[in-house]
């Protein structure tokens, strides 16, 4: 940490001042942040003073999505808020889509925005937009810092907003006049460390508790999926001995994924559908009845659904519940798992025959598809390309996904080992996400390994932090699906119009990435042969540098997903 400056007044009787960026800089540090990501802009560069003052780190980013989306990253990775700080204007602007991003995904971050000095309201000042305006219906928290004074106190409010309900983004705007300003020290309102938060692990109504063993216990066909709140919450410790206990099959989705390791009795990934349509109780955990679940209409109409939130907004919306209960899933799992201790011997037998009906359909499915996945077609097949990131992974891998049809296709068969170790973009389906989350990964845990698994089209978006990585020395293993399309959109295309008209607006060029991370400064490598793919991921590994490896793969190759999606029936 560097030597901390003084930011009072040195002048024998002169009171002691401190600034709003210096101000914004002690709350950051109150509230655990240990680093911001940012790029630079004349209303801003006092909170730089006073983050280096504080101990914080500065990563200076090429582009403001990328510095919102690391913020969003390093939330997921870590539980504690990120934090992006950008200029106004169109510095701004060009965070609004992380923003978003984390929105839906129900990731904490702050975004401080820059602004005009608040003595020039309204007189068109240089970068001036209506900030708050744009960013208030995609944040849990938007507001303008009034006076100097109160910079701290506010900073504190917009972090403890980001966590009503589920989890959010908040954005707090700063005039210039009012960030450059200085105030008495004592006049400033300065939230003091670990006072300024309630708990949030809150077990809702301990009768519904008792309710969701009952169910539980008559249940012959029970079903689980576990989503991304799960691991928002930290409970796969408690989600693992609910299942393992009440021998529930468990799926999981977002950043559920890794919550039971690969090879667990009660570990599914295949099977989901078959198992919706055929259980009895179906809990979902943290995920909502959106889009990856059919608005809740891929469930069986029969079954008794329970749905456990964060949120009370998000139960039962789209679809009716037969149980709703609102709060942490920590601390409900573990209830309901102590609420069945000496209930579920009779029914055990059952949920035993269950999941073993859905492990042989497992198997037949696993089967299935094995051509694909140890194909030696050239152009690679995605699903080799897949097969063989699965088998790279350690248990100290962090994986993420940023793509359409490559996260599509990486969803059926990359199986993290451990709870923590996914990262995508989330139910925004946003491009461009993997550097700024390969960036946050490895700031916030850097004996891990990150590896990011990139389409194309996504890489293109933000691909050049990939020289941020290399000015902060932060090794990753990049490896780019290059099919030369927007791929997901492609297949659309492709069905509705026919070939004639199927490639308008979707083809990419064919960009060897592999020497566009060696231009850099990274490591890179072109890979056209499956049989090559796993020799140049260790040897990416052993560089201990940023790297790209850019596996060519079969254009008229798509994800099931993506074929099934209703949008391009």
């Amino acid at each position: 940490m560097p030597e901390l400056r003084s930011e009072t007044a040195q002048v024998a009787g002169e009171r002691a001042q401190i600034s709003g960026g210096h101000l914004v800089a002690r709350a950051l540090r109150a509230e655990g942040i240990e680093v911001i990501f940012t790029l630079c802009g004349g209303h801003i560069i006092d909170i730089y003073d006073g983050c280096l003052d504080e101990g914080i780190k500065i990563v200076d980013v090429r582009h403001e999505q990328v510095a919102a989306h690391a913020a969003d990253g390093y939330a997921r990775v870590t539980g504690i808020p990120g934090c992006a700080v950008v200029t106004a204007g169109p510095g701004t602007t060009d965070a609004v889509t992380g923003v978003a991003n984390a929105f839906r995904a129900e990731s904490p971050m702050l975004l401080i925005g820059g602004q005009g000095a608040s003595s020039q309201h309204k007189m068109g000042s240089l970068q001036d937009l209506p900030h708050v305006d744009m960013l208030r219906p995609i944040t849990k928290f938007a507001a303008t810092v009034p006076t100097t004074s109160r910079v701290a106190d506010m900073v504190s409010m917009a972090f403890r907003e980001c966590f009503l309900g589920a989890p959010g983004p908040s954005y707090l705007e700063i005039p210039r006049d009012v960030l450059d300003a200085k105030v008495d020290l004592d006049q400033a309102v300065i939230p003091a460390p670990g006072h300024s938060r309630a708990s949030t692990r809150s077990l809702g109504d301990p009768a519904d508790i008792e309710r969701l063993a009952d169910l539980i216990s008559h249940a012959q066909r029970p079903c689980i999926l576990l989503g991304q709140q799960v691991w928002t919450c930290r409970a796969a410790e408690q989600a693992q001995a609910l299942c393992r206990e009440a021998d529930i099959p468990a799926f999981m989705n977002g950043a559920g994924r890794g919550t039971l390791p690969p090879g667990d009795p009660h570990h599914f990934q295949l099977t989901r559908r078959y198992a919706f349509d055929r259980a009895d109780l179906i809990i979902i955990v943290g995920t909502p009845f959106d889009f990856r679940l059919g608005y809740g209409r891929r469930l069986n109409a029969e079954a008794a659904v329970v749905q456990i939130d964060l949120d009370y907004r998000t139960v039962g919306r789209n679809r009716d519940v037969t149980l709703g209960m609102v709060g942490d899933c920590s601390v409900i799992l573990d209830g309901v798992r102590q609420a069945l201790s000496g209930r579920i011997s009779a029914s055990r037998l059952d949920h035993h025959q269950w999941r073993q009906e859905l492990r042989a359909e497992e198997d037949r499915l696993e089967a299935a598809r094995q051509s694909k996945l140890l194909s030696d077609s050239i152009p690679i097949h995605p699903m080799r390309v897949a097969h063989e990131i699965n088998q790279f992974l350690t248990d100290d891998t962090i994986y993420i996904g940023d793509g359409g049809d490559v996260v599509t296709t990486a969803g059926q068969v990359v199986k993290p080992h451990l709870p923590g170790r996914w990262m995508d973009p989330g139910p925004l389906g946003t491009l461009g996400v993997g550097i700024g989350f390969a960036m946050a990964a490895k700031l916030a845990r850097p004996d891990q390994e990150v590896l990011c698994y990139f389409g194309d089209g996504a890489l293109s978006l933000t691909g050049f932090d990939f020289e941020t990585m290399l000015r902060f020395n932060l090794p990753f293993i990049g490896v780019v699906g290059n099919n030369s399309y927007m791929n997901q959109i492609r297949f659309g295309q492709l069905a509705r119009y026919g070939s004639e008209r199927g490639e308008v607006g979707n083809k990419l060029g064919d960009l060897p990435y592999g020497r566009f991370a060696e231009v850099l400064g990274g490591y890179g490598e072109e890979v056209r042969d499956p049989k090559d793919i796993r020799p140049a991921l260790e040897r990416a590994r052993a560089s201990g540098r940023p790297s790209l490896i850019n596996v060519w793969v079969d254009p008229d190759e798509f994800a099931s997903g993506t074929m099934n999606q209703t949008m391009y029936k």
